[in-house]
Order: C-alpha cells, then sequence, then structure tokens
C-alpha cells in the first residue's frame, strides 16, 4: 500500500515539470467541460506495479469522476490487457498522460525484471534481493515495483541494518575487526552482514560472528563450497556478475539470497499506451 505522504512530493513536482507555465496544446484545442472516457493498455508482456498511483495523480489535477484499476499490482498481462479504465475531464486525461504514462511504464518494467529474476529461481531456497541503487526520489516506488514482480527488498536507508562492505572492511583493517566493531558498537536488535570477496574472508566472517556473508564476486564453485563450508551457520548472499541465465546455477549451489543492482537500475520501461475512447 503506498503512504502518500511519501509520494506526494514526487508526484507533485513530476506534474509541474512536465505542464510547465500550463499545456497550451491541450487548452487550446479541448473545451473546459468536455468530457472523455480513457483506458491504459499494455502493450507488452509485463508484471504491473504503480497502479496506486493513478488515482493519486488525478486527484492533484482534479476533475476525475471515475477511475477503475483492471489489474492490480502484481497481475502478469499480455499485450493488449487493459490496466485500468478513467472518466473525467479530458483536459485533466491528456495533460496528465505522460505523467501516468512515466510512472506506470518505469515501475512495470522494474516489477518485470523482478519477475523475470525471480522466475528463474522458483523452486529453490534462494530468493531475489533488490539493492540501494535506485533512482534518487523513487526508492520506495521502485521497491514496491520489486515486490509486485516477486523480488525481496534489501535495506531501504543505510539505517535499516549492519552491511559491512569492502571500504568499510578497508578502514577498519579485517574482515573480523570490522565485525567486531559492529557487534560492539550497533543495536543488539541488527543483523550483522558483511562483504567477503574469498573463502578465506567467508571463514573469517563466520568466526567473527557475522549473521549474514555477502560473497561478492565468486564463481559458481565457490560459491558451492561457502555454502559447504557455512554449514548453515550463517545466511549467504551472493552478489556480482548475476545475470538472468546464471541465475539456475547460483541457485543450484544453495545460496539464501542473490542481490541485484540490475533489477533497478537496469531495468527496460515496458510499453504501456493511454488511448482516449
Amino acid at each position: 500500500m503506498i503512504d502518500k505522504l511519501k509520494v506526494m512530493g514526487l508526484l507533485v513536482r513530476a506534474l509541474e515539470e512536465d505542464i510547465g507555465t500550463g499545456d497550451i496544446t491541450t487548452n487550446s484545442c479541448v473545451p473546459a467541460d468536455a468530457m472523455a472516457d480513457g483506458a491504459f493498455f499494455a502493450r507488452d508482456e509485463l508484471v504491473v506495479a504503480g497502479t496506486e498511483l493513478l488515482a493519486l495523480i488525478y486527484d492533484l489535477q482534479g476533475g476525475i469522476t471515475s477511475l477503475e484499476i483492471h489489474t492490480p499490482d502484481g497481475s502478469r498481462l499480455q499485450s493488449g490487457d487493459k490496466v485500468a479504465s478513467v472518466r473525467g475531464r479530458a483536459r485533466t486525461l491528456l495533460t496528465c498522460e505522460r505523467v501516468c504514462l512515466n510512472f506506470l511504464q518505469r515501475l512495470s518494467g522494474v516489477a518485470t525484471m523482478a519477475a523475470r529474476y525471480a522466475d528463474a529461481v522458483k523452486g529453490t531456497r534462494t530468493r531475489i534481493l533488490d539493492t540501494r541503487k535506485t533512482t534518487p526520489g523513487w526508492r520506495r516506488l521502485e521497491k514496491d515495483a520489486v515486490r509486485a514482480g516477486g523480488g525481496v527488498n534489501h535495506r531501504f536507508s543505510l539505517g535499516d541494518g549492519i552491511l559491512v562492505k569492502d571500504n568499510h572492511v578497508a578502514a577498519c583493517g579485517g574482515v573480523a575487526e570490522a565485525v567486531r566493531r559492529a557487534r560492539a558498537r550497533g543495536s543488539a536488535m541488527l543483523k550483522v552482514e558483511v562483504e567477503v570477496v574469498d573463502l578465506a574472508g567467508l571463514d573469517e566472517a563466520i568466526a567473527a560472528g557475522a549473521d549474514i556473508v555477502l560473497l561478492d564476486n565468486m564463481d559458481d564453485a565457490a560459491l558451492s563450497e561457502a555454502v559447504r563450508r557455512a554449514k548453515g551457520r550463517v545466511l549467504l548472499e551472493a552478489s556480482g556478475n548475476m545475470t538472468q541465465e546464471r541465475l539456475p546455477r547460483v541457485a543450484a549451489t544453495g545460496v539464501d539470497f542473490v542481490s541485484m543492482g540490475a533489477i533497478t537500475h537496469s531495468a527496460r520501461a515496458v510499453d504501456i499506451s493511454f488511448e482516449l475512447g
């Protein structure tokens, strides 16, 4: 469920950016009292996300009498499927068209990519995680879209958990010392995750008491050996050099998670159209 207060500012800025000093084309061609019906259609095979934003965008402009969402977030659509129907002031429908589509196309692209990755590990213990490699200001929306596609959210912000990355390790002088400091100074309620680049680092992290170990850029053989060595004592997250084609092999190693920044930073906007009827 979208938190209206957290996204309303983004929607206001998007409308202001697109409308500028006014929609002179619509205002010149369409009478102020004209009413119209419109509909959004999928033009790709996709997983839809962002539908809850439509009502908020239209409310900011006013003049909408009805809005029906036919395919809620997470629905898998074929080309030609109707996403939503709207009736109201024709000027509002036309002026809001591009902003509505920008959000729907971008977020549905994220959900669609997440679904492809989740499908690639279906039937295994492995879950697909997103990252913080999100569009500035869009993080909440993009992470919601990841969940709509079947993925799992990693941290929303730096305050959500302790994740000791390579630069933290370098600043602390080693994996064990970094974990020790995190344990000593962090909240007892937070799990400690640490990134390692080899099996020796994994052994060090386990001995230091890490809860989760991020296995960075390891090949499939190394991941299998990491699972063997961990023996369930820590959760294992694989990351780096991940592709949809590789995911079934990585899942077969037995890792708990695969994190993929591409879900949000490289998702292709899908094709959704808006048509007046």
